[in-house]
Parts: structure tokens; C-alpha cells; sequence
């Protein structure tokens, strides 16, 4: 892995053998110092595995899940891999739901689901939520549908471009991972983002903010705007889009969230 100049690499062989092992935590520990077992029925799968991210193929694309807020999600190579600063947007939603609306039910849309993580994760840590999800990709919403059947979460779905199938809706809760990267940047991220992950799913136009700027437009096909708004953005993009939000004149507090190294990864407007 190394010399193929995989990034990582102890990490994602370990994460591989794990998985295709069927090992826990310790039982692998235990087994470091054993030859590796050929005789095993995945070893086939494991050669297969070692070359396919030899090649830089993600190592969730090669198992065909990621685990995120606790849940397990399958991913495809029709969807972005959820990553953890996104559980902080969850949270942060989750807490203000829980201050605007303490007992009753609340309406959510998540626009751009990907593999449904936001919407399904939402709709489990809190059942009493009616969530909707939409995406423009065909291919997005199936792998979604199938997380959201299989992990006992009742979603609605919704394809089309942002909140376009949704003309004369009204929701309460309002939550988007949009596309946020750069147009002339993507050719810089590292390879196995740039060539394995969805390229509309990256691409956020030629500053990385077309997304916001449209869902800001496309909230006069809503009846109202809704009570909370939270966006995850890149790095560098907050002030721009907390400045959006102020700029509609809807949300009486916007904030934004950092993350553990003091970037501002999320911005939150409050009714």
C-alpha cells in the first residue's frame, strides 16, 4: 500500500482486513502475529480488495458501507461517503429541534441526501420527525431508499434539483450537504476524492457556493421559509453563507458551528 502510495495506509489495510476477517477490535490484535489465513473462504475477496485500493479506490466503495452517527450506511460509488464533521451538523440540528419543538412533531427536508445518512440518522435519533429527502441522482436516491428500509427509518423521497419537487411545501426544518467544493479545486483534492466520488456531488460551481446562493432563491417555492435552516459548507465558506441567511431577513439568530479544529464547518439560521 505504501508504495503504491496509498495515503493512510496502515489504517485503510487494517480497516480492510477487519471487515473481509469478520474480526472484532481485540480478536484482531490477537490474530497480528498469525499468517494469514488462505484457507479462508474471503480470501479471494481480500486479494481483490488489497488491489482494488491499491489502485486508490476508497476503502468504504471496496466494503460498501460507512458507519455514521452509529449507524451502519451501504455507499456506492453513486454517492459521497459520509464523513464525521457531518455528524455535527446532525447533533446541531437534533438540539435545536429539541428547544423549537420539545414535544411535538416537526417537519424536515434534507436536500441533497447522498445515501440518506442526514435524513435516516435524523429520522431514528428522533422518530416523532416527518422526514423527506430528496437528490437530483437517480442512482443517490436508490442507495438512500435502501438505507432507509434497511435500517427501519419511514422517509419520503423526492427526486429532483434541490427544492424543486417541492413547489408549494411547507417544512419546519430545513437541513443540506450541498456540493461546496471549488469548481478549479476538485483537480487538487486527494485521488481517491477526485476520482472515485461523485463528481456532482463535489462540484459547487466556481466559487463553491452556487448551491447556497440557489436554495436561497428556491425557498420562494416553499409557502414559508422554515423555522431552522443549517447548511454544511467548506472551509472558508461561512461568513459567506451566514451572510446569506441574514441577507433573506428570516432567521432572527444565524450561528455557526466549528468543528474540533475551530473551523467553521456549519452555519444554522434560527426563527
Amino acid at each position: 500500500m505504501r508504495e503504491r502510495g496509498v495515503e493512510e495506509a496502515d489504517e485503510n489495510t487494517r480497516l480492510l482486513l477487519k471487515e473481509i476477517l469478520g474480526m472484532s477490535g481485540a480478536e484482531y490484535v490477537m490474530a497480528l502475529r498469525d499468517p494469514f489465513p488462505y484457507e479462508h473462504a474471503d480470501a479471494e475477496r481480500w486479494e481483490n480488495a488489497i488491489t482494488r485500493k491499491g489502485d486508490g479506490e476508497p476503502a468504504q466503495y471496496i466494503l460498501g458501507d460507512q458507519e455514521f452517527y452509529g449507524f451502519v450506511f451501504e455507499v456506492t460509488p453513486d454517492v459521497l461517503i459520509p464523513r464525521p464533521e457531518t455528524e455535527l451538523l446532525v447533533e446541531a440540528v437534533l438540539g435545536h429541534a429539541k428547544t423549537l419543538w420539545p414535544e411535538g412533531s416537526a417537519s424536515v427536508l434534507d436536500v441533497g441526501t447522498g445515501s440518506g445518512a442526514i435524513a435516516v440518522s435524523l429520522k431514528l435519533l428522533r422518530p416523532e420527525l416527518e422526514v423527506t429527502a430528496s437528490d437530483i441522482s437517480p442512482g443517490a436516491l436508490g442507495v438512500a431508499q435502501r438505507n432507509a428500509q434497511r435500517l427501519g427509518a419511514e422517509v419520503t423521497f423526492g427526486e429532483g434539483n434541490l427544492l424543486e419537487p417541492f413547489a408549494g411545501r411547507a417544512f419546519d426544518i430545513l437541513v443540506s450537504n450541498p456540493p461546496y467544493i471549488p469548481a478549479a479545486d476538485i483537480e487538487e483534492l486527494q485521488p481517491e476524492v477526485r476520482d472515485f466520488e461523485p463528481r456532482g456531488a463535489l462540484d459547487g460551481g466556481l466559487d463553491g457556493l452556487w448551491p447556497y446562493r440557489e436554495i436561497m432563491k428556491q425557498l420562494d417555492l416553499l409557502q414559508h421559509d422554515p423555522k431552522l435552516i443549517a447548511f454544511e459548507l467548506g472551509m472558508g465558506q461561512a461568513d459567506a453563507v451566514a451572510e446569506m441567511l441574514r441577507g433573506r431577513g428570516s432567521w432572527s439568530t444565524v450561528e455557526t458551528v466549528f468543528d474540533l479544529a475551530g473551523i467553521g464547518r456549519h452555519v444554522i439560521g434560527i426563527i
